[in-house]
This record gives structure tokens, C-alpha cells and sequence, in this order.
């Protein structure tokens, strides 16, 4: 699944994010959704297979070690299962709302194997520092030893 696009939001008052219908088919129409915090204070929101993924490639990690420990637990101890209604909407819980900062308009992104949520004056400060830098992340991203 190659998640991709940047996709304005708005929550509702009842703290509802409504998913893009190209998205939920990209998805699959999933019933339920893991919404979990993510780097730079978005939340990341993965499908349970998609969350499966990650949780293995977690486990390829040695057992000693520090960071991938940490990051398992705080990581995976925050997730929330979220359904997803009739009309696209999930439930953000207030704690991650709170995590990520989140007001009334937000923005989804794809993110190839997850979705990222954003606030919107976030998204469009870490866009605004960030993208000078792209020809350089790149080019560095490309030259890794996958």
C-alpha cells in the first residue's frame, strides 16, 4: 500500500477527523484504525496489518537494544484502536489530541505505510523549515546502504 497526498482536516467538535474517501479505499475501508504518537508531534495512524509490519520490523532489533526498547514500549503502550464510523470519521482520544497539539483544523498526510495527522499551523511550520532542505535530505536518503 503506497499512502501518499496532503489532505486539510478539520475536527469537529466532538474531536472527529473525517478520512478522505480515496484514502479509506486505499486502506480498504478498515474498521478500525491504530492512532499512536509520532516523531515531531504528529500522531500516526496505521492499519492493524500495517501496525503488524512495523511491530516486526521493531523486532528485528537486538534485544539489548536501548532506544528500539524505549520506543516499543512508549510507542505501542500509547496506540489507541480507533473505530471508523459509517461516514469516514475516527475518534482522536484527548490525550493524543493534547500529544499533537491538535485545534480545529489539521491536515493528514501520507506517509507511504501510515498516515501522519498534523495540526495545521504545525504542518505548515515544519513544511516552511523543511523544504529548503529537500535536494539535500534527498540526496542523503538515496546514498544510504539499504
Amino acid at each position: 500500500m503506497l499512502l501518499t497526498g496532503t489532505h486539510p482536516r478539520t475536527l469537529d467538535e466532538k474531536k472527529r477527523v473525517g478520512l478522505p474517501k480515496k484514502v479509506r479505499e486505499l486502506l480498504q475501508d478498515p474498521e478500525t484504525l491504530f492512532v499512536a504518537p509520532g516523531p515531531d508531534r504528529c500522531l500516526w495512524i496505521y492499519t492493524q496489518d500495517g501496525l503488524e509490519l512495523l511491530a516486526a520490523k521493531l523486532d528485528q532489533s537486538p534485544a539489548a537494544d536501548v532506544d528500539a526498547r524505549v520506543f516499543r514500549r512508549l510507542y505501542f503502550a500509547q496506540a489507541e484502536a480507533v473505530d471508523v464510523d459509517r461516514s469516514g470519521r475516527i475518534l482522536i482520544p484527548d490525550r493524543l489530541i493534547q500529544f499533537a497539539e491538535l485545534k480545529h483544523d489539521a491536515v493528514l498526510i501520507g506517509v507511504r505505510d501510515h498516515l501522519e495527522l498534523w495540526d495545521a499551523t504545525r504542518w505548515q511550520e515544519y513544511l516552511t523549515a523543511n523544504a529548503p532542505r529537500f535536494d539535500a535530505v534527498a540526496e542523503g536518503a538515496f546514498q544510504r546502504d539499504h
